[in-house]
């Protein structure tokens, strides 16, 4: 008999994982400056020896829209598998976007283009924020969902940005229209 038959196929699966989880802690590490800023955590359920499960608000600023902030919250699962990052977190997550400068388009963009993406399990679930522009209103939009390689989550929430100007300096204000195609 040989040694590989000896062990179950559900051990070999895991072994398998952790070592995958072993080969992209450096890559996780090194990406991290791109991670948004955590603003506050509340723990919702109490766990004696691992972390809790909690709800996270972090801050991102929109990286091609100068003067646009978002703040999302997210619940985060705690425990073992959460500590580990080897659990699936779930799709509930809302938004709000908000004008915090003189707004500056630093390219032109496709309506639904990624504004941030963050993955919320180890394989197959990502966060996104998509942006768009309703050029009739002069609004930017954006949409937060998560998404599963199989299937999808119809959860999502929706925030809305009006172009304004900034203060008494900033009278030229930029029309979304001429930056979405």
């Amino acid at each position: 008999m040989t040694r590989k038959a000896l062990i179950p196929c559900d051990t070999r699966w895991k072994a398998w994982a952790l070592l995958l989880t072993l080969a992209l802690w450096p890559v996780s590490q090194a990406s991290a400056a791109d991670e948004p800023d955590l603003i506050f955590g509340r723990s919702t359920v109490f766990k004696w020896i691992s972390p809790n499960d909690k709800l996270a608000t972090y801050g991102v600023d929109d990286p091609e829209v100068e003067g646009v902030a978002c703040h999302f919250t997210v619940p985060e699962k705690g425990g073992f598998k959460g500590w580990f990052g080897l659990a699936e977190e779930v799709s509930d997550i809302s938004l709000a976007c908000r004008q915090i400068g003189p707004i500056h388009f630093n390219r032109k963009m496709e309506q639904g283009d990624d504004m941030f993406r963050r993955r919320r399990s180890l394989f197959f679930k990502k966060m996104q924020i998509v942006r768009g522009c309703d050029a009739k209103r002069n609004v930017l939009v954006y949409m937060v969902y998560s998404d599963k390689l199989i299937e999808g989550s119809p959860k999502n929430s929706t925030s809305s940005v009006p172009i304004m100007p900034w203060g008494a300096t900033d009278s030229a204000v930029q029309k979304c229209g001429e930056f979405f195609q």
